[in-house]
């Protein structure tokens, strides 16, 4: 079963979606969508971290709602609305 939500997206172009969300009450998760695990380099020092998505979830399931516009630098004075 999809649960879909909506999302904000974009600095440049701000962009509403409708994305789909891992199974909250997934046995393997625990609703988070995926495992983060921490790795190391040759030395044995801290090298960052990987994630792995959970069945459960695939996070590149979306659809594009509706791009917004662009706020521009305008008139503080004006009465005009800001579209």
């Amino acid at each position: 079963m999809i649960r879909l939500r909506f999302q904000l997206t974009g600095w440049d172009r701000r962009t509403l979606v409708l994305t789909d969300t891992p199974r909250p009450d997934c046995p393997d998760c625990d609703g988070t969508g995926g495992f983060a695990y921490d790795y190391g380099d040759h030395t044995g020092e801290y090298a960052g971290t990987e994630w792995d998505p959970c069945p459960c979830w695939n996070e590149d399931r979306r659809w594009t709602l509706l791009t917004l516009p662009r706020r521009t630098a305008r008139d503080p004075w004006s009465n005009e609305p800001p579209f």
